[in-house]
């Protein structure tokens, strides 16, 4: 998970606005309506930029909307994960600080401030951020803040907090693919091998292979002998991330 996968929550919750017609730059030809709806539209047009990698203009969308509106709290977080994908840190948690001010229950600013503290070697700050988005009763997403809580908990060494929130993650929706794949981290690392093999494969069949993923599930049937699944991950993992540092390790045969 990255800061950029809490974007697509941020457009959601921002509304299905019908698309204006845009310039080149981004610019809305013959804007009309209120000044919250034109600071709505110019944050779904920065969100859009900002997916494409396209920082300049996703930056001058959101000076357009904090200029339509200087209230509006999306606004503001989306500021915050533009200045964070640029390494601004001090102006993204200002954004992010700015946008919780303005709307401080919003389970989808919670959830992004925190991912972006737990990003900064802030993750313990980042726990409070996430239970407070689950908190709130009309979040659509709580299963995606307990998996990012789960591995806020990992970096900070604590397997036990982050067991019980990816069981949680689970318990709220049983496809949840990022805490399938920790808990099958988990449990491969506890010993349990069968329990991390059905989770890792429960994963694969939900989301594309990742190097993670498949670097687990090569451990994991070379654990139980099954050496045809082995070498079928394995094959995997070399066409599909020659790169990666999960591929380099496996070259390496360093498993554990």
């Amino acid at each position: 998970m990255k800061v950029r996968a809490a974007l697509a929550a941020l457009i959601l919750l921002a509304g299905c606005a019908s698309k204006p017609e845009t310039q080149e730059t981004g610019t809305i030809v013959g804007e009309v309506g209120d000044p919250r709806n034109r600071a709505r539209v110019h944050t779904e047009l920065a969100a859009a930029y900002y997916d494409r990698g396209n920082m300049a203009i996703a930056l001058e969308e959101l000076r357009l909307a904090t200029t339509a509106d200087a209230s509006y709290a999306l606004a503001h977080s989306m500021f915050g994960l533009v200045y964070a994908d640029l390494k601004e840190t001090s102006k993204a948690d200002e954004s992010f600080q700015r946008a919780l001010r303005l709307s401080p229950n919003d389970p989808e600013i919670n959830h992004a401030y925190g991912w972006f503290l737990c990003q900064t070697s802030r993750e313990k700050e980042s726990i409070g951020f996430f239970l407070q988005a689950i908190r709130n009763p009309l979040y659509g997403a709580p299963s995606r803040s307990y998996t990012a809580a789960g591995m806020c908990s990992l970096r900070m060494k604590n397997s036990k907090d982050a067991e019980e929130f990816f069981a949680r993650a689970l318990k709220l929706d049983a496809d949840d693919p990022g805490a399938l794949l920790q808990l099958g981290q988990l449990r491969y690392r506890q010993g349990n091998v069968e329990d991390a093999r059905k989770l890792v494969s429960r994963h694969l069949k939900l989301a594309s292979p990742s190097p993670e993923s498949l670097w687990l599930a090569v451990k994991i049937e070379r654990k139980l002998g099954e050496r045809t699944a082995e070498q079928s991950y394995a094959n995997q993992l070399r066409r599909r991330f020659p790169g990666s540092p999960e591929y380099q390790a496996l070259q390496r045969g360093a498993y554990d």
